[in-house]
This record gives structure tokens, C-alpha cells and sequence, in this order.
């Protein structure tokens, strides 16, 4: 079997593999009262973070739950080494991951404008590395319905942040940052800085759910 169809179906198998994580049911109402530690950074519209460069924290209201949860045990186990996210995950329990992560996937949906079935049509070079990528086996034909459940909806996420989490899928023995997640990884290695920023600025270009709602510290 030649490389590219063995890239394929390493991709297939990926996709098509839910996250294996213990799955608490959550409880939106109960995870209104754990977001203390969120809200800081999540519920201000344009919050930058400035570790390891200075870019938008990630839309994370309209996410999907199931995603949510996964992002939280990779902090918590080391998969993702963003220390900050580090120490909050560390602190919560399975039960409290579901409960926030519920909260927040319902967050917002009200006010949600509707989301095209399919993402704007790519041209030229952006299309090829789209392609390449493979992008929408996983995320979805619109890039906000994903296939599985544990992947992210990404369209319309900040274009600094797409960039800066498929930048961290390059980074190798870093103590303090970077992801470690095999498919990912072998996706963001085949790209150049530069086309993992044309990359970006694509997908937060494109309509979905994710928004920033803003919160108040003081309730």
C-alpha cells in the first residue's frame, strides 16, 4: 500500500474512532456554578492570552460538549502542557468537566445564527492545502459538524488561536506547551508556518456556532 493511501486510512480510522473517555452525564444548570475559573478568559469578547505568544483565547461557547471534556482530561493529563489550563483541569473532577462542558455547549444557543451545510467554497492555493489536510473528513463539510462527537467544531474560531493550536501540534519536547495527539500532529507537520496561517485565517473566516458570550465575574 502506497503512503497516500496509507495517510488515508490511518485518517479514516481516526475519524471515525470516538475519544475514549469515561462519559459523566453533565448538567447544564450545575455547571453554571463551576465556571469561576472560566469566565475570566472565555467570557470577554477579544481576551488575549499572551503564553506562548500573545492571541485570542478560543470561542468556547456552542462547542461541543464532548469536545469540551476531551480538551479538559488531555490538560489534566499532560497531552496539552498550557500550564494555566494545566492547573484548572487539574482541579476539577470528571463530574465537573461534564457539567461545564454542558453549559457551555447550550451556551449562547439562543442568540446562534444559522450555519450553512456547506463552509465557503476554497480557491487556489487555500483549497489545496484544505485538501491536503483533509480537513472537513473530521470536522465536517462546514467545518461545525463534526464527525465524532469528541472533535471540535471549528469554524469561525479566531484565526490567531487556529494557528497557535495547530502550531502546538508541531511543537516536540517542550516542557510548558505544545499537544501531543498523533493524528493532529501528522496532519500540522506537513505544513509550513505560513500555510498553517493561510489555514486559519480560512476556517475563522467560515460561519458556525462557536461565539463568545460575555460573563460577568460579579453575579
Amino acid at each position: 500500500m502506497n503512503k497516500f493511501y496509507t495517510s488515508l486510512l490511518v485518517l479514516f480510522v481516526a475519524c471515525a474512532t470516538p475519544v475514549a473517555h469515561a462519559q459523566e452525564t453533565g448538567d447544564a444548570k450545575a455547571g453554571e456554578t463551576k465556571i469561576a475559573m472560566c469566565i475570566g478568559c472565555h467570557g470577554i469578547k477579544g481576551y488575549q492570552a499572551s503564553f506562548p505568544e500573545v492571541y485570542k483565547v478560543p470561542k468556547i461557547s456552542g462547542q461541543t460538549a464532548a469536545y469540551i471534556v476531551s480538551s479538559l482530561n488531555a490538560y489534566q493529563k499532560g497531552e496539552r502542557k498550557h500550564p494555566t489550563m494545566k492547573s484548572i483541569a487539574a482541579s476539577l473532577t470528571a463530574k465537573d468537566m461534564a457539567d461545564i462542558a454542558a453549559y457551555y455547549e447550550s451556551h449562547g444557543k439562543a442568540t446562534a445564527p444559522a450555519v450553512p451545510d456547506k463552509a465557503t467554497q476554497a480557491t487556489g492555493k487555500t483549497a489545496e492545502l484544505l485538501a491536503k489536510g483533509a480537513c472537513a473528513s473530521c470536522h465536517g463539510a462546514n467545518l461545525n459538524k463534526p464527525m465524532v462527537p469528541g472533535y471540535p467544531k471549528i469554524a469561525g474560531q479566531y484565526k490567531d488561536y487556529v494557528y497557535v493550536a495547530l502550531k502546538s501540534y508541531k511543537t516536540e519536547n517542550q516542557a510548558t506547551w505544545g499537544r501531543n495527539n498523533g493524528v493532529m500532529a501528522g496532519i500540522a507537520k506537513q505544513f509550513t508556518l505560513a500555510e498553517l496561517k493561510e489555514i486559519a485565517a480560512y476556517v475563522s473566516q467560515q460561519q458556525g456556532d462557536l461565539q463568545t458570550v460575555p460573563q460577568s465575574k460579579f453575579r
